[in-house]
């Protein structure tokens, strides 16, 4: 698989798509999320997507609680008390409220109350275990660079299901079969952007080429860090981590594990090639026992 090489690597080439765009993917700036849901609502309509019930939760406003088969776009809303330091309040970066800053809760002598708000969506790794373990062909990379599944051929045997390590892919109850984000894939072919990025009112979700993206991505941390946010980083940008760097990464304003996201993902398949040779070694090692054991027999029936 030539994981983690710390090169970025030709995802779609190693598919064997000659010619192919640049590879296409999200970057989520979280610290404009205004949660709307605009996304989850445009994913839902343009993908045909099963309405997810309207069940309270008892978590905020998020009605829907994580990604699955029925939710390929899930909106966070998390709700913090943070101390605030003076420089914090009223920073002007694009008319947007960076930090989620209640006005009346400034005044806290506790602390602030922000939230946290975030679009969550397939990563569409670089090293993708789903495509490693899928023993019909049903996942697959596009000449884009993402990953899709084709749910006609799928056979919803699920291993895909654990292999994941963000616990993306999910199997639909009523057939068994896995559905996650395509990225929009039918739109990509006919140049247009996915339906989620399109209706994003802040331009939380971005699209486009990934090189230019974390580029871009860049740039935003370091006016935040100049701006006095401190705690903004991103996540998922780096090819040199456990996937060799997500297809949709993220600009976050806390640790990961604040949004439910793994600190550390590794691809779950990296040991694939090592258990393959080991348990090769054992066969033959095997069999090599049981033909001496088999000669040996025959020579003692001999005498």
């Amino acid at each position: 698989m030539g994981l983690l090489s710390g090169a970025e690597p030709d995802v779609a080439g190693d598919a064997g798509h000659r010619d192919h765009p640049p590879r296409k993917g999200f970057f989520t700036d979280t610290s404009v999320c205004i949660g709307c849901k605009a996304c989850e609502v445009a994913c839902k309509e343009w993908n045909a997507i099963p309405e997810d019930g309207l069940t309270f939760t008892g978590m905020s406003f998020d009605n829907t609680q994580g990604l699955g088969a029925d939710t390929w776009r899930h909106v966070a809303f998390i709700e913090q008390r943070k101390p605030l330091r003076e420089e914090d309040l009223g920073d002007d970066l694009g008319g947007v409220d960076v930090l989620g800053l209640a006005s009346d809760a400034a005044q806290d002598g506790n602390g602030g109350l922000r939230w946290l708000m975030a679009s969550d969506v397939c990563k569409h790794c670089t090293h993708a275990a789903c495509l490693d373990v899928c023993p019909t062909g049903s996942l697959f990379r596009t000449e884009f660079g993402t990953v899709v599944v084709q749910e006609d051929i799928c056979n919803g045997c699920g291993y895909c299901v654990p292999a994941c390590p963000y616990g993306v892919i999910d199997q639909r109850k009523d057939d068994g079969r896995v559905w996650k984000c395509t990225l929009c894939y039918d739109r990509l072919g006919d140049g247009m952007e996915p339906a989620c990025a399109k209706a994003c009112p802040t331009d939380s979700i971005q699209y486009g080429p990934l090189d230019e993206l974390r580029e871009r991505a860049a740039a935003r941390v370091e006016q935040l860090h100049d701006a006095g946010v401190h705690d903004a980083r991103l996540y998922g940008n780096d090819p040199s981590d456990g996937v060799g760097g997500d297809g949709a990464f993220f600009l976050l304003l806390d640790e990961p594990e604040t949004y439910g996201l793994p600190p550390d993902p590794i691809v779950t398949t990296r040991d694939l090639p090592s258990m393959w040779r080991h348990a090769g070694a054992a066969a033959l090692t095997l069999l090599g026992g049981i033909a001496a054991t088999y000669a040996a027999g025959t020579i003692r029936r001999r005498r």
